[in-house]
């Protein structure tokens, strides 16, 4: 597992700004009496990601204030507002240069999925060419292993809110899918009527 630690960083993106939910970045939201982005870290760490980067966008300098994030690296999405897409790039960007060989990729605004359901991922890789994913009663989900092998082929079709949709979906055959629907729900805060899914 040591080595699994060591290479596979969790990259959490965090940058939305909850144009759904009257401008209230998902960030911010509170979970179990935190910022709903430190919950999104404690899951990344209890399911084994010993490195944490952390895209931050809307009102990312209240998110620094208010979350406590020590030890994860931070990064700026100045492009927030263009999707998830600008913040996977973002991401993957800050990981040239370090010891990972792969990403695994998770999303602040779905708390149903816990440290068991990562771990599953997690356990999954195998090298650089490694393309994990999480599903739910068979259907891909979050979260997604991006091994390096991957990145810049991820990066360069990644616009918009589709983050890695295209590659995944031209790459469909090469995705190892990991069951775990029994272990975790996949449901996003998108909506008012999903914050009663918060604690």
């Amino acid at each position: 597992m040591t080595d699994k630690q060591d290479t596979v960083t969790g990259l959490l993106l965090a940058a939305g700004g909850g144009r759904r939910l009257g401008g209230r970045p998902k960030a911010l939201l509170e979970h179990r009496g935190r910022p709903l982005v430190e919950h999104a870290v404690g899951v990344l760490r209890a399911a084994g990601c010993t490195r944490v980067h952390v895209v931050l966008g809307a009102r990312a300098a209240v998110v620094r204030e208010r979350a406590r994030l020590e030890g994860c690296v931070l990064v700026d999405n100045p492009e927030w507002e263009q999707g998830m897409g600008s913040s996977l790039r973002a991401g993957l960007d800050s990981l040239a240069g370090t010891p990972a060989t792969a990403a695994l990729v998770s999303l602040v605004d779905q708390p149903g999925i816990g440290p068991e359901a990562v771990a599953r991922v997690l356990a999954a890789y195998t090298d650089e060419e490694s393309l994990v994913s999480a599903a739910y009663d068979g259907v891909r989900g979050h979260p997604v292993l991006f091994g390096a092998a991957h990145w810049t082929g991820i990066a360069a079709t990644a616009t918009g809110d589709r983050g890695a949709r295209t590659y995944l979906k031209a790459h469909e055959e090469a995705i190892t899918l990991v069951e775990c629907g029994d272990v975790a729900e996949a449901y996003d805060i998108d909506t008012e009527g999903d914050l009663s899914h918060l604690e």
